[in-house]
């Protein structure tokens, strides 16, 4: 007896989940399409087709649609797209365990990892476009106590900063409120969130606690040192929420000590097509900078739109969304776990290989062979018999006693259910009595 298989669909705000139940399993694909960029990756990667590209152009310009329709009937739950969607708008699960923690599936890599070189600073949190990035510092100044009154002011004391030697890592205004830094729009050509460092000398009381923590030994500070009864370091903890990171890089180009280890999880080529740029409007269109989940599009000095291809991940977004076709991105390369040695390995690898190809090679249907066409034989019509009038009349007029009866609703309620008892046997013998009578004059009796 087949297996019960049974399928539905729930919305829930921006998650679209596809559901499927069966005797041992409850299967999860929960779409969020206000997270999904519109790269197509998962549309190349169905295996059944079950996924196609909405209006991809008009939602990076303002339409409030899912990128990605989902045919539920198709689908047949693989998980293919949420283990290689960059910008993990899918999430899959099989009895509530997340689908990318089954090892023998394989899953799309991509992360940000510090090294031993991070101090860590300031600068790599702001700049990460997926906010995967929380930087914790510790101790803070006013665990030594505020900041004393006595010392502050004019004649007290005096501190500087060196601006060719500070490179705007944020450490010490991390730990002292004495310091401020000046916040300006990371861009793809400028990467750095601050723009320059101030200190409040009304505020500092030049405690020379901050020299000790710059990692660059640009800040000098005249006055009374705050003693310590033992010397301390400022330090910090950095977290990567390795789900929200899409391996774009920019905490690595931002950062002036090489402190992060990156895994970006497409290598490829990204291209202005120069024919078609002219159809370009930047400043009007957007569609580019609105679906790039790595904020890697900007407008050069002549007008013209840029990309910064050192933070670009490869998706392929922009070229979908781009109405002037001036846009082409190639893969080379996916980085992924490995794909073991399961019965459907090699489906595994043909999805993995459509990421670069962009085409999808599935089952060949050509050479089936189908059971010749039987030829229907048309039946004939069927041929009303000849029919005597005078036998007809007399069938006629012994049922008329019949018909007198069957038409009280009470003998066919007994009738119909075999009930004829001894109350209702009158009845029963006049039925027969007019069935006998009818018999006989269609055989030219007379019906006694």
């Amino acid at each position: 007896m087949a297996m019960e298989i049974e399928k539905e669909m729930e919305v829930e705000g921006s998650h679209i989940k596809s559901i499927q139940r069966s005797e041992d399993s409850v299967k999860v694909l929960d779409y969020d399409y206000k997270k999904c960029v519109g790269c197509g990756i998962c549309v190349d990667l169905c295996p059944t087709k079950a996924l196609s590209l909405g209006p991809v152009i008009e939602i990076a310009t303002g339409l409030d649609a899912p990128p990605v329709l989902i045919d539920l009937d198709k689908c047949v739950f693989c998980g293919m797209c949420a283990a290689f969607c960059p910008v993990d708008a899918y999430k899959m699960t099989v009895n509530d365990k997340d689908y990318r923690e089954l090892e023998e599936y394989p899953h799309l890599l991509s992360k940000a990892e510090p090294n031993e070189r991070c101090l860590p600073c300031a600068l790599c949190e702001p700049v990460c476009p997926t906010e995967a990035i929380t930087v914790v510092f510790y101790p803070t100044r006013d665990v030594f106590g505020p900041l004393r009154e006595e010392e502050r002011g004019e004649g007290k004391g005096k501190i500087e900063v060196d601006p060719e030697k500070c490179n705007l890592c944020g450490k010490c205004a991390k730990f002292c409120e004495a310091f401020l830094l000046t916040e300006k729009e990371p861009s793809p050509t400028d990467l750095k969130p601050f723009e320059q460092l101030l200190v409040d000398e009304d505020l500092c009381d030049h405690c020379g606690l901050c020299v000790g923590i710059c990692p660059e030994e640009a800040i000098k500070v005249e006055g009374t040192p705050l003693e310590l009864e033992e010397e301390f370091e400022f330090s910090g903890e950095i977290e990567v929420d390795q789900d929200r990171c899409i391996g774009c890089g920019r905490c690595l180009l931002v950062c002036p000590y090489q402190a992060m280890e990156i895994t970006k999880p497409f290598e490829g080529d990204i291209r202005l097509v120069e024919k078609q740029l002219p159809l370009c409007d930047p400043m009007g269109c957007h569609a580019c900078f609105n679906v790039c989940p790595a904020d890697c599009w900007y407008v050069g000095e002549d007008g013209k739109v840029r990309v910064a291809k050192d933070q670009c991940i490869f998706c392929g977004a922009c070229a979908n969304a781009c109405h002037c076709l001036a846009i082409e991105v190639d893969r080379s390369k996916v980085t992924h776990t490995n794909v073991l040695e399961t019965p459907w390995a090699e489906e595994w690898k043909e999805a993995i290989s459509s990421v670069v190809t962009k085409s999808r090679r599935r089952p060949d249907l050509s050479g089936i062979v189908l059971p010749p066409e039987i030829e229907k034989v048309p039946i004939p019509e069927i041929e009303a018999p000849e029919r005597d009038p005078d036998l007809l009349s007399k069938i006629n007029r012994a049922l008329s006693d019949v018909e007198a009866v069957i038409n009280k609703p009470k003998v066919r309620f007994v009738w119909e259910r075999d009930e004829i008892s001894e109350a209702s046997g009158k009845i029963g013998e006049r039925i027969k009595k007019a069935k006998a009578k009818a018999a006989a004059e269609a055989e030219g009796g007379d019906g006694k």
